[in-house]
């Protein structure tokens, strides 16, 4: 795509970085196809292609206004159109800058920033946030129907084996999965532990730097992730073999950090050595197979159909498709064939608060995908999945490494 860069974008990073993804646009339009927001509202602008076309505008010197900003905070940054495209744009950056340079044009209304405001300070506050959930659950049962699907039942953690291998690894407990479904990481403490190694947690890390980073705020996002590097670092020094991650949008930001912080000499190597060393819970039991495999070959009873729900941050933003399934298939799981796997199911971290009618409409139609074949269950890898798409049914939702906790059983003694 040809690029007049205007006056003030011109030898500086932020144009560069966007002449550079903008010129490697072809214009081709098959990322329409598989597009949500183009899928559910049929607007040329809500699709990347539109929305390159509008920030490619803006750095050419137009002026963005806040029809602008809307088609860019309808995207989901699900990353679907990256894996599409043939031409390897890399959207997701784009947008980031996209969104940056709008905002500080356009601005906010009082409302957006106090909603966005309280976003962020309710969800990186563990205090807050689980304060808040507790008194919701409590009142839970005398609630109305539709309120009541968006508050989460209590869940109970089960235990997390004290550390007793030679082989460490880290894992990040997030924001919010702690409070709304503690026994995810716990889960996954046990199922590492079964195979030898154990599961830590470095006290003084937190959220991973998405929430603040994906509503605008990038100097918030670059602190937490600092903040997480200095945490981490010490226990990769002393031997931690992996940060683990078991929400996959946790882990696609992670492993971001290495270009997030590019720039900062004190940080850049720092990060690229985070990043480097960031897996989701499925590249390390895929990794472990061999181990897994006799503790899963008696196919337990406990094993029934399930639909899969790929989040986009493990199938799109991180590229990892197909280890998940394989695990549950070898654990005696039938997965049930599912429709339309690529596409999100409209959570996308705070966007199902944010622009709920999309959302919405993704959900109900990902739900009627996953609940074609009729499963028990449906299992997914992101805490933002599950709670989204729980929200829009009856059958269950769980993270797919409590499944495989349950075949193998409790830890060995």
């Amino acid at each position: 795509m040809q690029t007049t860069l205007a006056d003030s974008f011109r030898n500086t990073p932020e144009g560069d970085l966007a002449e550079s993804i903008l010129r490697s646009c072809v214009h081709c339009g098959f990322c329409l196809a598989t597009c949500p927001t183009y899928q559910v509202l049929g607007n040329e602008l809500d699709s990347p292609r539109g929305r390159i076309y509008l920030i490619k505008q803006v750095f050419e010197g137009a002026t963005p206004t806040v029809k602008t900003q809307l088609h860019l905070d309808r995207c989901l940054t699900c990353r679907n159109c990256e894996t599409t495209c043939p031409s390897g744009v890399e959207y997701g950056k784009l947008l980031d800058l996209g969104r940056a340079q709008v905002e500080q044009a356009v601005g906010r209304g009082a409302r957006e920033t106090a909603t966005r405001a309280v976003l962020k300070t309710g969800l990186l506050s563990p205090t807050l946030f689980n304060s808040a959930l507790k008194l919701g659950q409590s009142v839970r049962g005398a609630m109305p129907g539709i309120v009541r699907s968006k508050i989460p039942a209590p869940d109970a953690a089960g235990m997390w084996p004290a550390p007793r291998h030679a082989r460490k690894m880290l894992v990040l407990a997030g924001c919010v999965q702690p409070g709304l479904k503690p026994n995810i990481n716990a889960a996954a403490a046990r199922v590492l532990d079964r195979i030898g190694i154990s599961l830590i947690a470095a006290d003084k890390a937190g959220c991973c730097g998405a929430v603040a980073h994906h509503l605008n705020d990038h100097d918030g996002g670059l602190s937490a992730m600092r903040r997480n590097i200095d945490a981490w670092i010490p226990h990769l020094d002393a031997g931690a073999e992996a940060i683990v991650m078991t929400a996959s949008g946790c882990g696609v930001m992670v492993k971001d950090y290495g270009w997030q912080l590019r720039d900062d000499p004190a940080y850049a190597e720092k990060a690229a050595r985070i990043s480097a060393a960031t897996r989701d819970i499925s590249e390390v039991l895929f990794a472990e197979r061999e181990a897994l495999e006799p503790l899963t070959a008696t196919r337990s009873s406990l094993a029934r159909r399930i639909a899969y729900h790929p989040p986009c941050t493990l199938q799109h933003g991180q590229k990892l498709s197909g280890g998940v399934e394989a695990l549950l298939t070898e654990a005696g799981f039938e997965l049930t064939a599912v429709a339309e796997k690529n596409l999100c199911c409209g959570s996308a971290g705070t966007y199902s608060i944010l622009q709920p009618e999309i959302a919405g409409q993704l959900k109900t139609r990902k739900l009627g995908h996953l609940e074609a074949g009729a499963p028990e269950l449906i299992v997914t890898a992101n805490i933002g999945c599950l709670t989204h798409l729980q929200s829009g049914t009856s059958t269950p939702v769980r993270h797919w490494v409590e499944l495989l906790d349950e075949v193998l059983g409790a830890p060995a003694p």
